[in-house]
């Protein structure tokens, strides 16, 4: 594969004004500027349309950006484009590809598929080669199926198309890039042997070959090898994606999806931070990003595995302490739930958890995204299942149940999440009711689904794992060599996670398997903060003083 030097450079364009970005307390937004967003600094892209030189540079700052993910901000420079050069296809074709997002679970709405698809109608007509038909053909092939209940119709002839273009013309590594991208969308979470995400990997690692600073090759490399058993590979490039665009917010984040899969806590905490503080300068169309939202719940799942709970209590105070309005989209909808849901879960305040408001904030649309609405009704069901209150535990599986279907309509994948969850809260009903065994065995198919999918790249993890609650379930009723092999479990899909090593540390001592006692909590200790005073730190400390 050659390089293409056609307006192939490095973006460090000079700002305009920075004045915009500013920002004086979070809840604010401030207004975007095309041309001078994000900074001087993208990558290295190639831009395979012809345009006048003005229009060129802003069609060159929309490519970076669509390989960023930062769609806003890249149908706002291509807008900008076909101001200055209304003849250059590649304005159109960049708006049209930016209604797409193959890897979020947010297909567009009919209000933005329609435009989307007439963009794409305009960007044939402009276009000026066959090198630029067939880059608008690979958009307009997603838009061809029309609007459907799923979007995987869509998303694999968006995949086909692209695999002509990278065939047709090897030497183009934008191709090349979006290839990888849309075949990595196509890739079924239930698939173990990773073969579409190998390959996706692969071809991204080719173009990093050939251009080291390619965002998009980083950007999908990451997501592409984002599971427990490929995420070692990407660990330098995701140590590298950062500073080739320090301040695109997503590009900062990204990273930390690798340093959560190897449980690098303090890298996730340094990323997500940066990550954060560069959303709140960009705004998504007036509203908090959903950029800014999704690094915080990155940032405070990391607090907690690290035991520091104050910290992770800002990050939640912080959360709270916005007004709006904001990004609607899965990731902030997920956050919003997740944040409080993790904090009482993940440190057994069973009252707290079933004490949950749902759809909080109020103004945040909730009924587009049931799957996160389901995240409060899970924490409310395993608070009350663990507290007795036989009433709100009902209700919690009634709501599973109703969100359950509701977002099978859409989405088998979170259909399927939260019927792990509504499993895990009837199991612990039954547990607590003295249905012992009635509970393990729903336990164990909570298990056993969970183990059969993916993490979604929305979530630094599960809010709390099936294997992890079958493990407290198994620890509880005495089983301690079971609890330890259901731990260690849950670490192999999650390393270095703070309860389940406390878990395996716990269990492997009260079964007598002290070597593995002091491993695990030997772990534990260099995994949390020094300054931490959580009991469960404490009691691993202590046995290892004895040791």
């Amino acid at each position: 594969m050659k390089r293409l030097l056609v307006w192939g450079f490095l973006i460090f364009f000079c700002g305009l004004s920075t004045a915009a970005l500013a920002h004086e307390e979070h809840g604010s937004v401030p207004p975007i500027d095309p041309v001078n967003v994000y900074g001087q600094q993208l990558g290295s892209v190639t831009v395979p349309f012809v345009c006048n030189e003005t229009a060129a540079g802003t069609a060159q700052r929309g490519l970076a950006l669509l390989h960023h993910m930062t769609y806003v901000g890249a149908r706002a420079a291509f807008a900008v484009t076909i101001q200055t050069d209304p003849d250059c296809a590649m304005g159109y074709w960049g708006q049209a590809m930016s209604y797409i997002h193959p890897l979020w679970s947010d297909p567009p709405n009919q209000a933005d598929f329609d435009r989307g698809k007439a963009l794409a109608a305009t960007a044939m007509k402009m276009a000026k080669s066959e090198h630029e038909r067939a880059y608008v053909s690979a958009v307009t092939a997603y838009y061809a199926q029309g609007r459907n209940s799923t979007e995987i119709t869509n998303l694999s002839a968006f995949a086909e198309s692209w695999r002509k273009v990278y065939e047709s013309f090897p030497d183009d590594l934008e191709a090349a890039s979006f290839y990888a991208l849309a075949y990595l969308a196509t890739a079924s979470p239930a698939d173990k042997t990773y073969a579409r995400q190998k390959k996706s990997a692969a071809i991204a690692k080719q173009v990093l070959q050939y251009n080291p600073d390619h965002p998009g090759a980083h950007h999908y490399t990451i997501h592409a090898l984002d599971y427990p058993p490929l995420a070692e590979q990407a660990l330098e490039v995701a140590r590298s994606y950062g500073s080739i665009a320090p301040e695109v917010p997503h590009a900062l984040h990204m990273p930390a999806h690798i340093f959560t899969r190897l449980g690098l806590w303090p890298e996730s905490i340094d990323m997500n931070r940066r990550s954060a503080d560069a959303a709140l300068k960009h705004p998504a169309d007036g509203k908090i990003s959903l950029h800014y939202l999704h690094a915080l719940d990155y940032l405070a799942y990391a607090y907690l595995q690290r035991g520091e709970d104050s910290q992770a209590k800002a990050v939640l105070d912080e959360l709270m302490a916005l007004s709006g309005p904001y990004q609607s989209h899965v990731a902030s909808a997920y956050t919003f739930a997740a944040v409080p849901a993790r904090l009482a879960l993940e440190r057994q305040q069973w009252a707290a958890a079933a004490a949950l408001k749902p759809q909080t904030p109020n103004n945040y649309p909730w009924q587009i995204n049931p799957a996160m609405e389901a995240i409060t009704y899970f924490a409310n069901g395993l608070g009350a299942a663990r507290t007795g209150d036989t009433m709100m535990v009902a209700r919690a599986i009634e709501r599973l149940a109703a969100l359950e279907a509701k977002a099978g309509k859409n989405s088998l994948y979170w259909a399927g999440q939260i019927e792990i969850q509504r499993l895990a809260v009837t199991a612990w009903r039954a547990y607590g009711e003295g249905n012992k065994q009635e509970g393990l065995t729903l336990m164990r198919q909570s298990a056993a689904l969970e183990a059969a999918t993916e993490k979604h790249p929305v979530t630094p993890g599960k809010v709390l794992p099936a294997h992890e609650l079958l493990a407290d379930m198994l620890f509880d009723m005495g089983r301690y060599d079971e609890a330890l092999a259901n731990y260690q479990a849950a670490l192999l899909r999650s390393p270095n996670r703070f309860n389940s090593l406390y878990g395996a540390g716990r269990s492997a001592e009260l079964a007598g398997h002290r070597e593995m006692a002091a491993f695990h909590y030997a772990k534990l200790v260099e995994v949390a903060a020094a300054e931490s005073k959580l009991q469960r730190l404490q009691k691993a400390r202590s046995f290892l003083g004895k040791e």
